[in-house]
C-alpha cells in the first residue's frame, strides 16, 4: 500500500505568516515576540505556524532572509557603466514604517545570534548576505572592466552593510544620505587606493 501524500504546502499562508513575523518583531523585539503573537497577527492557529517553523529562531531567520532577498534582486543587478552608478541604484528609499521594520529586524537577528552563537553566521547571512553578495559582484565587475585597480572587494563589500547594522543597533534610520556618504567617503577612495581620480589640468 502506497503512503498517503500530504497536502501541498500553501505558499500564500507562508507569506502572510512571515509578514506577520516582521510586524510583531518590529513592535515587540525578538525577546518579547512569541509564536502566539505571530499567529494572532496572521489570523491563523499557532499550530499552523509551528508546522512550518518549529522554533521562533527558525521563523525569524526565514522572515528576515525573505525581507533582504526581496530588497536585493541578485538576478537583476543594475549595470549603469560605473560602480558609483550601480551602487547608487542599489540604494532603496524606505518610508518610516519600512525603516522601523528593517531596524528592528536587524536588532532581532543580533539578539538571536547572542542567544545561540551557532546561529550568528546564519543570522548575518539572512540579514545582510544578499547586500554583501551584490556589492562584491558589482565591485569585482568594476575592477574587471578596468575602472579600478585590483582590490580586496570581499572586505569592501561588507563595509556598508555592516555599518548599516551598527546604525540599526543604535535605532538610527538607515538613510540614502548615510549610504551615499559611505560610498563616496570610504568605498570609492579605498578602491582607488586612496588616490583621487585623475583629472585633466589646464595651464593657468
Amino acid at each position: 500500500m502506497s503512503p498517503q501524500v500530504g497536502r501541498k504546502r500553501d505558499g500564500t499562508r507562508d507569506a502572510v505568516i512571515l509578514d506577520a513575523t516582521l510586524a510583531v518583531l518590529a513592535e515587540q523585539g525578538y525577546e518579547g515576540m512569541t509564536i502566539d503573537m505571530v499567529a494572532a497577527q496572521a489570523g491563523m492557529a499557532r499550530a499552523t505556524v509551528y508546522r512550518r517553523w518549529p522554533t521562533k529562531a527558525d521563523l525569524v531567520l526565514e522572515a528576515v532572509s525573505r525581507l533582504s532577498h526581496g530588497d536585493v534582486q541578485l538576478d537583476q543587478l543594475p549595470d549603469t557603466g560605473s560602480l558609483r552608478g550601480d551602487l547608487t541604484a542599489m540604494i532603496v528609499p524606505f518610508d518610516d514604517e519600512q525603516q522601523q521594520i528593517r531596524i528592528h529586524a536587524v536588532a532581532g537577528l543580533l539578539a538571536l545570534a547572542k542567544t545561540d552563537e551557532r546561529l550568528a553566521e546564519t543570522a548575518t547571512a539572512a540579514g545582510i548576505g544578499p547586500w554583501i553578495e551584490a556589492g562584491r559582484f558589482l565591485m569585482q565587475r568594476a575592477v574587471d572592466r578596468g575602472e579600478f585597480p585590483p582590490a580586496d572587494v570581499a572586505t569592501l563589500a561588507e563595509v556598508i552593510p555592516m555599518l548599516c547594522v551598527a546604525r540599526a543597533v543604535q535605532r538610527l534610520p538607515i538613510t540614502r544620505e548615510f549610504s551615499l556618504a559611505l560610498l563616496d567617503g570610504v568605498i570609492l577612495p579605498a578602491l582607488r587606493g586612496g588616490r583621487e581620480p585623475s583629472t585633466e589640468r589646464h595651464p593657468a
